[in-house]
């Protein structure tokens, strides 16, 4: 079992990887020298056939260093290779992320390449920034498969991505299943997702982490009786195939409670998705009066808090209406691109902010 680390560039992992998933260490890419202090690399590693750490971005909690096997992350590429084939990939996301580690690990594990076929993996942000440039929006179009995971994705975003030619495959998945485990709703042969009576997602297959790296504590809490329970809430829906498919709903803790008053902010979000034309994120912050409040943060400075409640009264319950705006130049972004909430939420909850 190795249990030395070795730290890396991301941009090395996967020249890396290979000797990584032969056991010869457990590969550990950082970006920079905040994260590499994060891993104490004096300290063994001690998980079964540990081959590579990866940090969680931190963007709801404090990062955790996440410890993949070899055999999850060869189940996690063999498993999206019998459901779509092989591909040449190409990486454009850092190797620090399992997005971008997985991949290098498909890259690796998928050759020979059948066909000829290509695949990338992005963020939505991403490809929000290539509809922009019709030149970047044309080479999307160019791969046979364009991944796009990391974050809820607008529908009017998929609708531009379709019209544009781009042959966009959404991903649900998380550090803690070498990725996505499910594709446009669909459950990669081996994952077991189940939906709990409380809407709670909770997944099992060999694909899933090791453990927490030091922190046996959070790794209990996660992992029951070799399931992943997550902190998602989802429903089956079926298709227009009569096929059963993950709608994923949103966060548990995307539930809060305002003026005694359930109010789901996930559902709040795909409506301000739907509705509004004005850059929107809804977040909760605790409130004096209402327990919590909600706040829409924009990046547009074109409405006042009264025309939100207004355009968005017709579709909300009174307590899920915003009690608060945030305007701000430009969203918070973790490192791997993701959206800021807990950042956007501390902005929110200054004196003074209105």
């Amino acid at each position: 079992m190795a249990s030395r680390l070795q730290l890396c560039d991301p941009r090395d992992a996967g020249r890396l990887l290979p000797r990584a998933l032969d056991g010869e260490f457990v590969l550990a890419p950082v970006a920079d020298d905040r994260a590499a202090q994060l891993i104490d690399a004096a300290v063994p590693v001690t998980e079964p056939d540990a081959a590579v750490i990866v940090t969680t971005s931190g963007s709801t909690g404090d990062p955790k260093q996440v410890v993949l096997s070899a055999s999850a992350i060869r189940a996690s590429a063999g498993a999206f290779r019998q459901r779509y084939g092989a591909f040449s990939w190409t990486c454009v996301l850092g190797a620090q992320h399992v997005a971008g580690l997985m991949v290098q690990a498909r890259d690796l594990l998928d050759r020979p390449y059948a066909d000829g076929r290509t695949a990338i993996s992005i963020v939505p942000t991403q490809l929000v920034r290539a509809l922009r440039e019709p030149s970047s929006a044309a080479e999307l179009a160019a791969y046979d498969a364009v991944l796009v995971g990391g974050a809820a994705i607008r529908p009017a975003l998929l609708d531009q991505a379709e019209a544009a030619g781009i042959a966009v495959l959404t991903s649900y998945g998380m550090s803690e299943t070498c990725g996505g485990v499910a594709f446009d709703g669909s459950s990669l042969p081996g994952a077991d997702i189940a939906i709990g009576d409380d809407g709670h997602i909770d997944i099992g297959g060999p694909m899933l982490f090791s453990g927490y790296r030091l922190d046996p504590e959070a790794t209990a809490k996660v992992l029951v009786n070799g399931r992943l329970l997550t902190n998602d809430r989802g429903q089956w829906v079926i298709d227009d195939d009569g096929q059963r498919q993950l709608r994923v709903l949103g966060r548990i803790d995307d539930v809060i409670i305002s003026g005694g008053v359930n109010v789901d902010l996930a559902r709040l979000q795909r409506v301000l998705d739907a509705r509004i034309d004005r850059p929107a994120v809804v977040v909760g912050v605790p409130d004096p009066e209402w327990g919590t409040r909600v706040v829409v943060a924009t990046t547009s400075d074109e409405a006042v808090i009264g025309q939100w409640r207004d355009e968005l009264r017709p579709y909300l319950e009174p307590a899920a209406l915003p009690r608060q705006l945030l305007v701000v130049e430009a969203f918070p972004r973790t490192d791997s691109g993701k959206l800021d909430r807990r950042r956007l939420a501390e902005w929110a909850a200054r004196p003074g902010r209105s």
